[in-house]
C-alpha cells in the first residue's frame, strides 16, 4: 500500500491547487456568472474529483502518454468547473422554445404571457406601482380592485378576488363557507387533478367533513336532496379536469343543483378548473364550463385559473354573489392567499384583452388554440424550405406530416387539434440523441419523438422564434460534430 501511494505522488502532486485553478484565464469569467464563494467550492469539488480518479490509476503508464501531466490536469479541472457553473445555472427558469404541441403545458410555466401582460410586469409593476393606492385621492387603495372590476364585466358577476391559484381558490372557499360543516359533493368528482393536488384532501384540510352521493357514473338530483341535513354548508361541483367518465353516465344540471342549494338556504360552489371565458366548441372544446354561464344558472361562487384557458398567469379567481365574496375577502386566509402585484397586473392586461374582443389575437394561448391547419401546414413547409437552404444544416432530413397537438393543462383532455409536424432526423445521430441535444441548447427547444424521429410541432412555437429555432439547430449540428 505505501509503495502504491508513493508511485502515485507524481500524480497527484501535478494536480491544480484551489488558488491556481481560480487564477486560471478561462475561469475567470466564471467568477462573475457563480461569484467567487460558490466557485471555489465547486473548484474544490472538481479537483477532489479529479484525484479520486488519480488515486484509482494503477497503471503508472498513464503519465506516460500525458492524460495526467499538470497542463492536462489543469485544462481537465477548468473544463469541469465551467461545466459545474452551467448545470447549476440551467436549474434557474429560463426561456424555452416549446415545439411539443401542447399549448398549457404545465412544465413549461402553462399559457405563455402576452405582450401586454409582459410589459405590465417588466414596465408598470416591477418598480413601485398602485398596487394598493389610489392616484385620484391620494388614499390607499384596495389590491386588485381593476382585476375585479374587469372579472365582474366579463363573467356577469356581482363581485370577484383574486388569490394565488385555483387550488388556494377552494381551500379558501370551503374554509370561509364550510368548515365545522359538511359539504355535499358527487363520488365522481373525487379527482386527483395533477401535481398531487386531491379534492378529498383539499376538503379535509378545509376543516368541512365530505359527503358523498351517488355512484362514481351516475349521480341524480336526488341524492344531493336526500343528503342535505342541518350540518350541511355547502353543495360542491368540481370540473373533472384532465379525467372524463364516459358511456353510461348522468350528472344534474348546474341550475337544478342551484335550485336545490337555494331552497335549502345553501349555497352552491362551482371549482370551474380552466374556466373559460367564451364558448369554445368551435375549437372542439365541448366540456369547458363557461364562466358566465355558470354564474347565470345560479352558482354562488364560481373559481378557475388564470393560466389556463384565460390565458394569462397563476392565479386562483373567484366570481359570485357579492355576500360571499365579502365573506372571503374578510378572512384571515385571504391574506395568506392572495396574489402578488405581478400576477395582477398581467391578469389585467389579459382580461383587458378578453374585454376589447381581442383575446384571439392577443393571447398566445388562445390564438395558438385557433391557428387552422392550414396555416400551420404553410409555416411548416416554409420552415422545411428555410432549413434545406442553409449548409450548416446539410446533415439534417426535414419531412412535414400530419399529426395532433394537445392543449393541456387539465384542460380538454379528450380535444387533440390536427396539425402539421415537422419530423426531424440528422444523419448518424439517433432521435434520442438528437432530442438531448436540443433540448440542452441556449435556449433550450423542447420537442417530441415520434416513430423515431424528433418531431416539432409549430403551434406552440411564435412566429418571431422560428428564425432562433433554426439557428438552434444548427448550433446542434456544431455540438454533434460529425457523426462516426
Amino acid at each position: 500500500m505505501d509503495d502504491e501511494a508513493t508511485s502515485h505522488t507524481p500524480l497527484l502532486r501535478a494536480l491544480p491547487s484551489i488558488d491556481a485553478l481560480l487564477r486560471a484565464a478561462e475561469v475567470r469569467p466564471l467568477t462573475e456568472r457563480a461569484g467567487l464563494p460558490r466557485l471555489t467550492a465547486l473548484a474544490r469539488a472538481v479537483t477532489d474529483e479529479i484525484r479520486a480518479e488519480v488515486r484509482a490509476q494503477l497503471d503508472e503508464g498513464a503519465m506516460e502518454n500525458g492524460n495526467f501531466s499538470r497542463e492536462a490536469l489543469l485544462a481537465e479541472a477548468v473544463r469541469r468547473l465551467a461545466e459545474a457553473v452551467a448545470r447549476e445555472q440551467s436549474r434557474a427558469i429560463r426561456r424555452v422554445i416549446n415545439a411539443t404541441g401542447v399549448i398549457l403545458h404545465t412544465n413549461l410555466g402553462r399559457a405563455p404571457l402576452s405582450d401586454a401582460a409582459r410589459r405590465a410586469i417588466g414596465v408598470e409593476a416591477a418598480r413601485y406601482c398602485t398596487l394598493e393606492y389610489d392616484v385620484e385621492t391620494g388614499e390607499r387603495g384596495k389590491r386588485g380592485a381593476w382585476a375585479e372590476e374587469l372579472l365582474c364585466e366579463l363573467t356577469g358577476a356581482e363581485a370577484a378576488l383574486v388569490v394565488n391559484n385555483c387550488a388556494a381558490a377552494a381551500l379558501l372557499v370551503l374554509t370561509a363557507l364550510a368548515r365545522g360543516g359538511e359539504t355535499i359533493i358527487s363520488r365522481g368528482e373525487l379527482v386527483e387533478i395533477g401535481g398531487d393536488f386531491r379534492v378529498p384532501d383539499v376538503l379535509a384540510q378545509s376543516g368541512t367533513t365530505m359527503v358523498e352521493v351517488g355512484a362514481t357514473n351516475r349521480t341524480r338530483l336526488s341524492d344531493y336532496r336526500d343528503a342535505i341535513s342541518e350540518r350541511t354548508r355547502l353543495l360542491l361541483r368540481v370540473h373533472p379536469s384532465n379525467y372524463r367518465i364516459v358511456g353510461f353516465t348522468s350528472t344534474p344540471e348546474l341550475s337544478e343543483l342551484a335550485a336545490l342549494a337555494h331552497q335549502a338556504g345553501l349555497p352552491l360552489f362551482e371549482d370551474a378548473g380552466s374556466g373559460a371565458l367564451f364558448d369554445l366548441r368551435r375549437y372542439s372544446l365541448e366540456d369547458e364550463p363557461v364562466i358566465s354561464e355558470s354564474v347565470a344558472a345560479g352558482a354562488d361562487l364560481v373559481c378557475f385559473s388564470g393560466d389556463k384557458l384565460l390565458g394569462a398567469v397563476q392565479a386562483g379567481l373567484i366570481v359570485g354573489r357579492r355576500r360571499f365574496i365579502e365573506v372571503l375577502r374578510r378572512h384571515p386566509l385571504y391574506r395568506a392567499l392572495r396574489a402578488d402585484k405581478l400576477a395582477l397586473a398581467a391578469l389585467e392586461a389579459t382580461l383587458e384583452a378578453h374585454r376589447r374582443g381581442a383575446s384571439f389575437n392577443e393571447v398566445p394561448a388562445l390564438r395558438m388554440l385557433a391557428q387552422p391547419l392550414a396555416e400551420l401546414s404553410r409555416r411548416a413547409e416554409k420552415f422545411v424550405v428555410e432549413a434545406r437552404a442553409r449548409t450548416d444544416l446539410s446533415d439534417f432530413t426535414f419531412q412535414v406530416i400530419e399529426g395532433r397537438s394537445a392543449i393541456g393543462g387539465g384542460s380538454a383532455p379528450t380535444t387533440h387539434p390536427p396539425t402539421a409536424l415537422l419530423a426531424l432526423t440528422r444523419r448518424g445521430l439517433s432521435a434520442d440523441a438528437l432530442e438531448a441535444v436540443l433540448r440542452r441548447s441556449r435556449p433550450p427547444v423542447i420537442a417530441r419523438i415520434l416513430d423515431d424521429r424528433v418531431v416539432l410541432d409549430l403551434r406552440t412555437v411564435d412566429e418571431t422564434e422560428e428564425a432562433e429555432l433554426l439557428d438552434v439547430i444548427g448550433s446542434a449540428s456544431i455540438t454533434v460534430g460529425d457523426p462516426a
